[in-house]
Formats: C-alpha cells, structure tokens, sequence
C-alpha cells in the first residue's frame, strides 16, 4: 500500500475518480486493481465488451468499478465516456493512458495499416483521452495524467518501428504537457516498462524468453503488478514534485 494515509487513516485515493485505459487485462487490469485497493472510483475502460465486463465482474469485490467500451481512436467514443463519468462523479483525478497495440514488423517488411494502427491507438488515442479529460482537470485545478511509454520508445528494438515511434511520442506528449499543465495543477508522467509478463509475451518461445531473463539484471521477467506499482505512486500526493518524468521499471535491462 501506499505510505501516508493522512491523519484520516483512509486509503491515498479515498474520493478520486480514475480512468483506466487497456483495463481488461495484463498492465490495465493490475493498475485498476491496484488503484481499486487504494480506495479511488475506477472507470475501467476497453474496446471489448465481454473482455471488460469480465474484468468488472472479477474486480467488483476490491472496490467500486465501472466498465465502460472504449475505443481510443474514436473521439466520439471517448467524449461519451468522459462525459457519463463526469455525470455521475462530477470530477476526473486520474487518467491512465494504457491502451496499447504491437504490431511488429521489420522496416523493409512493415505495411502501412500495420504502421498507422500502432500509431492510432497507442499515440492518437493517448492524445485523444489526455485532451478529452483535459477541461475538466483544469477546471477542478487538478488531476494526474500518466502515459505507458516502453523501454522500446527510448532506446527501440529490433522489427518495432511503429511501436517505438509511438511510445517515443508518448514521452514527448509528457515533456510538453507538464510544461503547459503544470502551472494549472496538472502533473504528467510517463511510465516505461521493459520486458512484462503480459499477453504480448505469450507467441515468444521459451527459450528466448529465458534469453530475455538473462538479460535482466534482477534475472526475472517484469509483472504488472510492478508497473501497476508505480502508476498508484505517481498518481498520489507522495508524488506529488514529480512532473514530466520517464521512469522505467525493467529490472535494470537498459544500464
């Protein structure tokens, strides 16, 4: 849990409203429990229907969950959602930007339609939410918007050109807002896992997983529960001087 309740006792995000992007599962689906334990309303949102009403039904006993069908690349979509939520809560703290696709290909083998739908949902759609949730943090004077960038988006990878363009973007997104929506209250931080045991590992073979494993110092793969960790850190008070950062949370894979 995180440290400093307060006086109160209560939990860090007693009374905060979290939008959770990518919440079905993997990294989404351990930040919104994560935020659940800590006490926030979670507003899970995916583009699957049966996906996220499986998740709300299997977090429904941590704390009070909402599932909402989002998809990131629709402005239309996101607009309704964001505006049921303030309908219902009045106020929007946290926004998690994880929604995220790879679609991997070499240069010389990468399509167009595999390069602009990376780039659709993991950077358009992090713009769309971010400038969706936007009016109504700057009137409130607050909030905590955080982006899932990659290790990928700092130093690239082999055969994932459209995936490290996007997360490279995410982080500049993150530079820039903390400039401009700093002064208003608005902290903005990206988060770079490395190598985590999510469903985008599972086509990899074993043997080339353990290869990835020696590669991390700490000798273990990545859980979301590491990155779910950090995102709860960054959206409290505790964190509350840190603006415009790129933490990495790969076990030591990049020193």
């Amino acid at each position: 849990m995180i440290g400093n309740r307060g006086n109160s006792g209560e939990p860090a995000f007693t009374k905060k409203i979290a939008i959770i992007t990518g919440a079905a599962q993997g990294i989404g689906y351990a930040t919104a429990r994560k935020f659940l334990d800590e006490g926030a309303k979670v507003v899970a949102c995916d583009i699957s229907a049966s996906a996220i009403d499986a998740a709300v039904k299997s977090l429904s006993a941590s704390g009070s969950i909402e599932g909402e069908v989002v998809d990131v690349t629709s402005r239309e979509q996101i607009d309704e959602m964001v505006a049921a939520v303030i309908a219902r809560h009045g106020r929007i703290d946290v926004l998690v930007n994880n929604a995220g696709i790879t679609l991997d290909a070499r240069l010389q083998k990468m399509n167009d339609d595999q390069f602009d739908k990376v780039i659709a949902v993991n950077l358009k759609g992090t713009y769309n939410c971010a400038q969706a949730v936007l009016e109504t943090m700057l009137q409130q004077g607050s909030g905590v918007i955080l982006n899932a960038s990659s290790v990928v988006g700092i130093y690239g990878n082999f055969g994932q050109t459209n995936y490290a363009a996007s997360k490279f973007g995410v982080i500049g997104f993150v530079k820039t807002w903390a400039r401009e929506l700093g002064p208003k209250g608005i902290r903005c931080n990206a988060v770079a896992p490395g190598f985590i045991t999510t469903h985008i590992l599972d086509t990899i073979p074993a043997k080339v997983l353990e290869q990835l494993t020696e590669r991390v110092p700490l000798r273990r793969l990545g859980t979301p529960d590491d990155v779910a960790n950090l995102y709860a850190f960054l959206a409290s008070d505790e964190a509350s001087y840190i603006n415009g950062a790129v933490i990495e949370v790969s076990g030591g894979l990049t020193v």
